[in-house]
C-alpha cells in the first residue's frame, strides 16, 4: 500500500498525512462545512436580476466570478451555504477516520452531517436524492438550486454505503437504499439496443458517461444488498453504454452529444472509480479491460513528471484541486505500480496548492494561483482525497471485500420485502 509521509525536503515542515488531514478537518468545523463554491454568482441577488432574462449572461456571470483570483461574493451578496455534494464528501472522510480509529469526536460528526443531508434533500422525488445549494445554467438550459443531480445522489449514496461498511452507523444504509428509486423512476434514459445512458438531471435530456457510470456504480452495490434485478440489469446496461463509447487509445469523451468531445481529468477520474467498483462487486470479466486501458490512458496523459495533474489531456493549464484529488481516490486504489504516482500528485498538492492556515486553494494557471477558498470544490474533495489515502494505507482493500461480504446484518427497510416498494 501507499506509504506516504510528507518530507521536509519537499517544501513542507515534516508532519505527516494524518497532520495534514488534522488540520482540514479544524478548518472546515469551523466553518461548519459551509462556504463559497467556484459555480455559485447567480445566488447573488445583484446578478440574478441583471442576468434574469439572458442564459447568455447567466453563463457570462458565472464564468467571470469562477475565474476572478479576487473573491467578489461578499460585495455581490453570495452567501455562504451547505453544498449537499461537500457535505457527502465530507462525511465520507469521517467514515474512513472511523474505520482507521474509532474516536467519539468522528462519530459525532458522522451523525451531525447525516443530520444536514437529510434536511438538504431534493423534495418531491421518489427517493432520496440531492442537488447543488445553487442554479446553474447550461449552454441550453437554467437548473433550479437544489434540482437533483444523479452525480451528487451517486456519491452521496457511496459515502452513505461506506459510512454503514466502515463504520457500522445502520441509519446511513437505509438512506443510501432510498437512492434507487430516484435513479430508477425519475431520471429519464438514452437507450440504444441493450445500452442505456440515465440522464443527468431529471429536467432534461443531458447525457454524460461519468454520471451515467457513477449511478450505475451505485445501483449495483445496492443489488448485492436489496437482491433486486432490476439493479442489476439497469447497471449493466449503463456498463455496455460506456465501454461502447470509450475510444480504442481507452478515453472518453465527456459525453457523446454535441460540445461534449473532450477529454478531461476528474471527469475520467469518475469514470475510473465507478469501474473499480464493478471490479469490487465480482463484474470484472464486464470491465476489467476498459478499467486497464482507461487507467492507461489517464496514467500516461494527465501527469507531469514532478506529480501535477492536469485538467485536460491536451494541455498543462489549469492544474485544478479538483483533478489532484480525484487522482489521489483513483490512484490510491489502483494496481501497486501506480503507488508511486500517488504519492507524487499528494506532494504537489501540499507544496503548490497548500495554504498554512489549513485549506487548499482552488487552481493553478500559466502565471498564478487562484487562491480562494472554495468548500465542496477544493476543501471537500481535499479531505475525500486525503482520507481515502490514509484509509488505503492502515487498510489493504481485499480485507474489505465486496459488499455481499461485508453486511454486518442490519437490513435496510426499503428492502425488507426485497420488491424495491418503499415502506
Amino acid at each position: 500500500m501507499l506509504d506516504l509521509f510528507i518530507e521536509p525536503n519537499e517544501g513542507m515542515d515534516g508532519r505527516g498525512l494524518e497532520s495534514r488531514i488534522d488540520q482540514l478537518r479544524a478548518f472546515v468545523e469551523t466553518a461548519d462545512y459551509a462556504g463559497y463554491d467556484p459555480y455559485d454568482a447567480l445566488n447573488s441577488p445583484v446578478l440574478r436580476v441583471l442576468c434574469s432574462r439572458s442564459r447568455w449572461m447567466r453563463l457570462a456571470c458565472t464564468q467571470c466570478l469562477k475565474r476572478s483570483p479576487l473573491n467578489l461574493r461578499k460585495v455581490l451578496g453570495v452567501r455562504k451555504g451547505h453544498n449537499p455534494k461537500g457535505i457527502g464528501l465530507f462525511l465520507w472522510g469521517y467514515a474512513r477516520l472511523c474505520a482507521v480509529e474509532r474516536r467519539p469526536e468522528y462519530c459525532e460528526r458522522i451523525e451531525y452531517l447525516l443530520d444536514l443531508l437529510e434536511t438538504l434533500k431534493s423534495k418531491g422525488y421518489s427517493g432520496a436524492c440531492w442537488g447543488y445549494n445553487f442554479g446553474w445554467q447550461n449552454w441550453r438550459t437554467w437548473t433550479p438550486a437544489y434540482t437533483p443531480t444523479i452525480v451528487n445522489s451517486a456519491f452521496i449514496g457511496h459515502a452513505l454505503l461506506d459510512t454503514y461498511f466502515l463504520g457500522g452507523v445502520a441509519r446511513a444504509l437505509d438512506m443510501a437504499v432510498e437512492i434507487k428509486e430516484f435513479i430508477c423512476r425519475d431520471l429519464r434514459r438514452h437507450e440504444e439496443e441493450d445500452r442505456l445512458c440515465f440522464s443527468y438531471t431529471p429536467l432534461e435530456e443531458l447525457y454524460v458517461h461519468n454520471a451515467n457510470l457513477l449511478g450505475a456504480s451505485l445501483l449495483v452495490r445496492l443489488h448485492r444488498l436489496c437482491g433486486e434485478p432490476r439493479l442489476e440489469e439497469l447497471a449493466l446496461a449503463s456498463l455496455r453504454y460506456a465501454v461502447h463509447y470509450q475510444r480504442e487509445d481507452g478515453a472518453w469523451y465527456y459525453g457523446q452529444m454535441k460540445r461534449m468531445e473532450y477529454v478531461d481529468s476528474f471527469h475520467t477520474g469518475f469514470n475510473l472509480q465507478a469501474l473499480q467498483y464493478f471490479i469490487d462487486e465480482g463484474y470484472g470479466s464486464q470491465c476489467r479491460s476498459p478499467y486497464e486501458q482507461g487507467l492507461r490512458y489517464y496514467v500516461e496523459h494527465f501527469f507531469l513528471p514532478e506529480g501535477a495533474a492536469k485538467y485536460y489531456d491536451d494541455r498543462v493549464f489549469p492544474i485544478d484541486i479538483h483533478s489532484l484529488c480525484q487522482a489521489v481516490v483513483v490512484l490510491c486504489h489502483a494496481p501497486a505500480d501506480q503507488m508511486a504516482l500517488s504519492a507524487r500528485v499528494l506532494g504537489w498538492m501540499f507544496e503548490n496548492m497548500w495554504n498554512p492556515k489549513g485549506y487548499f486553494y482552488f487552481r493553478k494557471g500559466r502565471y498564478c494561483v487562484n487562491k480562494i477558498c472554495y468548500t465542496r470544490w477544493s476543501q471537500a474533495w481535499a479531505f475525500h482525497a486525503l482520507t481515502a489515502c490514509l484509509h488505503a494505507q492502515t487498510h489493504a482493500r481485499s480485507a474489505i471485500g465486496p459488499v455481499s461480504q461485508r453486511c454486518v446484518g442490519h437490513q435496510p427497510q426499503c428492502c425488507v420485502r426485497g420488491s424495491g416498494e418503499r415502506q
